[in-house]
């Protein structure tokens, strides 16, 4: 399949670059930094993105949804890596909307899949319970009870949304030890259910990430997702899925830093002449430059598989995820060199970039994470 966009892709491209241009700049990030803000992004943005219909590409038609695969929803994620917006488009309508479509009953599908496409429900995936991710060490504990329902005790850390959410996707053990893959199981859950405490976590991104302790909290056995036990498979999956769009977000900051630091170096005067003239710096930029591109296609492949349902979606994710890392490091690192010092102050908008990519790189495995589960898929 050639790594190309299709013509409906590339219009809800360039409209979602339109629209984040005129709503969402990078300027009105720091006004709800500034204004301390619990979301991050104004109360208008997100029906705003539901209105255009964001909320449901992912989102079978039968269920209210557009069904327009991973590599639209990925043209999406990308704009919003270049104006470095939040919303509830990650947490909820990728990876909610993924874990409901794949291992949803019907009556769950019917019940969330429109709820979610309208924007009238909002998900978050709570899975890590350490500083490093490692899905398989759950321990976070759900005991079933005589009349079939479940107690869920133990805490999990950065939940993506986890304080804006309106049910949280919950991963815990029904059975086995921390480590073992076997005995894992997914559940959704009211965020407002009793026992259930949530504190915001405070991230250099001001992103919404909240550590959420689950103690004696009761959920009925209707809102297990997907069967008792064998969950770890469905909540691999769901992490490919995040860490595909990641990337997606990833080549957004590189493509926008770019650019930035391009015309920076055209616009900046040194000795009489524009700093871009010097060769040290062409050298730089040229090696930068190429490396996007070829990022850009790896993003592209790595959706395209997801629509295809290929065998090897997750070697491929994990290769992209890894790439887009390093890629990111490189491309923030160079815009804040090439800028000089003034690139180190708040008052350029040019910092607030990395601020974004390094939590966006570690999120659900960093670049060693990867690099080792890509080897390990290989059999290595």
């Amino acid at each position: 399949m050639a790594l190309v966009l299709n013509e409906e892709q590339l219009m809800l491209k360039e409209s979602a670059q339109g629209f984040l241009a005129e709503y969402a700049p990078v300027s009105e990030l720091r006004k709800q930094r500034d204004a301390g803000s619990e979301t991050g992004y104004g109360e208008s943005l997100w029906p705003q993105m539901v209105d255009m219909g964001w909320a449901a590409v992912l989102v079978p038609e039968v269920f209210g949804g557009l069904e327009f695969g991973h590599v639209g929803m990925g043209q999406l994620i990308e704009q919003t890596g270049r104006t470095l917006t939040p919303s509830p488009l990650f947490a909820s309508a990728v990876m909610g909307v993924s874990a409901i479509h794949l291992a949803g009953t019907e009556e769950q599908k019917d019940c969330y899949l429109n709820a979610l496409a309208a924007g009238k429900l909002t998900l978050a995936l709570a899975v890590d319970e350490t500083a490093h991710h490692k899905p398989e060490n759950i321990s976070l504990s759900a005991t079933k009870q005589k009349d079939g329902d479940y107690l869920l005790n133990g805490r999990k850390n950065f939940v993506v949304d986890g304080t804006i959410a309106d049910k949280l996707i919950v991963a815990a053990r029904t059975s086995g030890e921390t480590g073992d893959r076997q005995g894992i199981s997914l559940f959704i859950v009211d965020s407002d259910t009793s026992g259930v405490d949530k504190q915001r976590v405070d991230m250099v991104d001001s992103r919404n990430y909240a550590d959420i302790d689950f103690n004696q909290v009761q959920v009925r056995v209707e809102s297990l997702l997907g069967e008792e036990g064998a969950g770890f498979d469905l909540l691999s999956s769901v992490l490919d899925i995040a860490n595909a769009h990641l990337s997606a977000e990833l080549l957004g900051i590189c493509v926008e830093t770019f650019e930035r630091t391009l015309q920076y170096l055209k616009d900046r005067k040194q000795f009489g002449v524009s700093i871009g003239s010097f060769q040290a710096l062409q050298h730089r930029a040229a090696h930068w430059w190429s490396e996007i591109e070829l990022a850009k296609s790896l993003v592209v492949k790595t959706l395209q598989a997801l629509d295809a349902g290929d065998s090897d979606v997750p070697i491929l994710v994990s290769i992209a995820k890894a790439k887009l890392s390093e890629v990111a490091e490189l491309s923030t690192n160079e815009a804040i060199q090439m800028h000089g010092g003034i690139g180190m102050t708040d008052e350029y908008e040019i910092g607030f970039f990395i601020k974004r990519a390094r939590p966006a790189q570690t999120l659900f495995g960093d670049y060693s994470y990867h690099v080792d589960r890509f080897a390990s898929l290989k059999g290595y």
